[in-house]
């Protein structure tokens, strides 16, 4: 929970003492935090993943509907994205995407990229009113960027900037000035791959132990902690999101064999109590 103080300035309360810590954790280690990771689906924004899909796909595919059997759409989509998750880091995720996703089609592929960003800027808000936002999202940034902290969207990067931004808007977050916005423009890798998150500091300039990453999803997320990164998996989204869809886990993976447990547990407005530990 979050309050105002004497001061007028949000702050946490005790009741975010239910934050879970999962590990004993040698406080000293953390007197070095510099940045706060924050992933975004059904964790600054809640949604059902199955029913978020279904009114994503057919309206996406409009765009191409005359050069893609609509009823094929989306197994070619996912399809691609699933070669785009096995990047290398060799290419941007867009190039590893557009090399799959153009195969069989004749178009260019500057004209197939046209097609997804109009998407992105024209219709991607009619799936707003899908999602929700979790109690004080807004006061947990404005509490941390008091910290002097580094802010960084980690979101999996297989949007364009634009989506992204956009999900942030919905959430009310669009202004927050984060240092980095992962999209698939600047990343050449995609959760739940250790390079994803190597990426992300080197291009912040930090190295993982002194990174939170906050996330709901226990392998995307809380595989950070292999490279040293500390962990917030949150819980906000259990009762937002249906069975995982199949196709979509086979896309992003859910094995969480040799991830250690998160550092801490609970809800988005606790990650502040959770900071504040690591700031001791």
């Amino acid at each position: 929970m979050i309050v105002k103080d004497s001061a007028g300035r949000l702050v946490p309360v005790k009741s975010c003492a239910s934050v879970d810590k999962r590990r004993k954790i040698n406080l000293w280690f953390f007197d070095m935090l510099k940045a706060v990771l924050f992933d975004i689906d059904n964790t600054l924004i809640l949604y059902d993943e199955a029913r978020f899909l279904q009114s994503y796909f057919p309206l996406l595919a409009v765009r191409f509907k005359d050069i893609i059997p609509t009823d094929r759409f989306a197994d070619k989509l996912m399809r691609a994205t699933l070669i785009m998750h096995q990047n290398d880091g060799s290419v941007t995720n867009r190039e590893r995407f557009l090399d799959a996703f153009c195969q069989g089609v004749d178009w260019s592929r500057d004209d197939i990229w046209s097609r997804f960003e109009n998407f992105y800027l024209e219709d991607w808000d009619k799936l707003k009113d899908a999602v929700k936002v979790p109690d004080h999202a807004r006061d947990v940034f404005e509490i941390i960027g008091r910290r002097g902290l580094k802010i960084v969207i980690a979101t999996n990067p297989i949007f364009p900037l634009i989506a992204q931004m956009k999900k942030l808007e919905w959430a009310g977050l669009g202004d927050i000035g984060a240092t980095l916005v992962t999209n698939i423009d600047n990343m050449s890798f995609c959760k739940p791959q250790l390079g994803f998150f190597q990426q992300i500091c080197g291009i912040i300039g930090e190295k993982p132990k002194d990174c939170l990453m906050v996330g709901d999803d226990p392998a995307n997320d809380m595989v950070a902690a292999k490279i040293g990164m500390k962990t917030y998996q949150t819980v906000d989204s259990l009762d937002h999101q249906d069975i995982p869809l199949e196709i979509s886990r086979k896309v992003i993976g859910n094995d969480t064999d040799g991830i250690p447990p998160a550092n801490f547990k609970g809800s988005l407005a606790c990650v502040p109590q959770a900071v504040n530990i690591l700031l001791q």
